[in-house]
């Protein structure tokens, strides 16, 4: 299935190491070149803002998505195409798979997590087959994907991992899926 537009789960924070918002930005262009919609947070700060404002400086799309209590919070990017206003985490999360055709996670924190294993989540049970993608930036996802490796090998999982995520070390990858 082609990609048009991509999810992008990612911090509301920039995080220690610069590559992680460099991959991002790297991200942001790859995305507006190939005229890919993003589909993200709607947050104007950390790692969503250097994302968001790549796409955007390089004339893409993004389209956020934002509950009511994190406009505040998050800052809400006030220069992207365009802003959606949700009620809840729950309806965000749901609005974001709704637009999207694949997800990329990069470097964040609990909600990012909270959102991959949703999506995982939600392409495991059938509810969606949505291609899932990870960033590992410099090597930040490479405890999880042990973990995720070892629920596998104790017999938690229905199937290998890698049937379902898809891991990156550069942005320029994903182009290998488009």
């Amino acid at each position: 299935m082609p990609i048009h537009s991509l999810a992008v789960f990612c911090g509301s924070q920039s995080g220690n190491n610069p590559i992680y918002s460099n991959h991002a930005e790297e991200l942001g262009k790859l995305l507006a070149i190939q005229k890919i919609t993003l589909v993200y947070g709607g947050g104007g700060i950390g790692i969503m803002k250097s994302l968001a404002d790549s796409i955007m400086e390089n004339g893409g799309k993004a389209v956020g998505v934002i509950t009511t209590k994190l406009l505040d919070w998050e800052r809400h990017h006030k220069n992207i195409t365009e802003l959606i206003v949700v009620d809840d985490m729950h309806t965000r999360k749901k609005t974001m798979y709704s637009l999207c055709d694949a997800a990329l996670i990069l470097s964040g924190g609990l909600g990012t997590l909270d959102e991959f294993f949703e999506m995982l989540t939600w392409n495991q049970l059938s509810i969606h087959n949505k291609r899932i993608f990870i960033l590992n930036s410099a090597g930040f996802f490479d405890h999880l994907l042990a973990h995720v490796s070892k629920l596998e090998e104790e017999g938690f999982l229905h199937e290998s991992p890698e049937e379902r995520i898809t891991v990156l070390e550069e942005p320029q990858q994903l182009l290998e899926y488009l």
